[in-house]
């Protein structure tokens, strides 16, 4: 038996990378899933962003465990879309009882455009959390339970990464994903539905090793002292978010709400 036998979970971003490591964590434990992700290039992010195949790669993966899984192209900055995913998945697999707010981008600036790559990272990783919990939370407050996590970052504890334009837009929404996290606890946890965010350093994606990052790095050495780790580790995998995030969601986190959970091999303590 798993820690989630019986929940749905609502992951955003979920066709690759963190996204599809919580799928399949939860999937493990018990859960199924309904999975949305863009699958489609926005212009401002410079580094190549998730596709159909990969969405379809996180289906196979979630079903070999045995476990049902409801998958649809959704932008996170479309609340119709997301509305529309959450009904016809929970047709499909049940009422939702996790969401995980996890969808992401970082445009980098590279053109020299000052405002739309701020534009799009607010978007995309603000008002997407919000839409994304507004989509969903609905099945939650019908049964008085459920768990919510919303993904930031070490940057939005921090915020040492920008240096205006993109990155700054990047940790200003991060930041505002507290923000949005506190506001949820505070309305959401006397109805028995927990709200936390979690706050990783660099992990081992295709956001963070990409040709474009790695050439930004290789001429820029010194911008890695910004997202350097206390533990002598460049990044983290993806798992060790997802096994963080399968603890707040499960029973073992009942009473954790409205917290702020680091998991940034020491990050933060810089």
């Amino acid at each position: 038996m798993g820690k989630l036998d019986g929940k749905v979970a609502f992951i955003t971003g979920a066709a690759r990378g963190q996204g599809r490591s919580h799928a399949i964590k939860l999937a493990e434990e018990g859960a199924d899933i309904i999975a949305v992700d863009i699958c489609s290039q926005i212009e401002s992010v410079e580094y190549d962003m998730a596709t159909p195949e990969d969405l379809a790669e996180t289906v196979r993966l979630v079903e070999a465990l045995d476990r049902r899984i409801f998958a649809q192209q959704a932008d996170v900055r479309d609340l119709a879309a997301l509305e529309k995913a959450v009904k016809e998945g929970e047709v499909t697999v049940g009422p939702i009882d996790i969401i995980l707010a996890n969808a992401g981008i970082a445009p980098l600036g590279l053109s020299g455009d000052r405002e739309q790559p701020f534009l799009d990272v607010i978007d995309v990783n603000l008002t997407g959390v919000y839409n994304t919990v507004i989509a969903a939370v609905p099945s939650l407050i019908a049964k008085q339970a459920g768990s919510i996590v919303l993904t930031s970052s070490t940057q939005g504890l921090k915020g040492t990464g920008g240096n205006g334009g993109a990155g700054t837009g990047y940790a200003a929404a991060k930041h505002g994903v507290v923000g949005l996290m506190r506001s949820f606890a505070n309305w959401l946890s006397p109805q028995n539905i927990r709200v936390n965010s979690i706050h990783p350093t660099g992990v081992a994606t295709p956001m963070v090793q990409n040709p474009v990052l790695e050439k930004l790095f290789a001429d820029n050495p010194d911008s890695g002292d910004a997202v350097k780790n206390l533990m002598p580790v460049p990044w983290v995998e993806a798992i060790d978010i997802s096994n963080a995030i399968a603890f707040l969601v499960s029973d073992d986190a009942r009473y954790i709400t409205g917290v702020t959970l680091p998991v940034d091999a020491g990050f933060n303590a810089r």
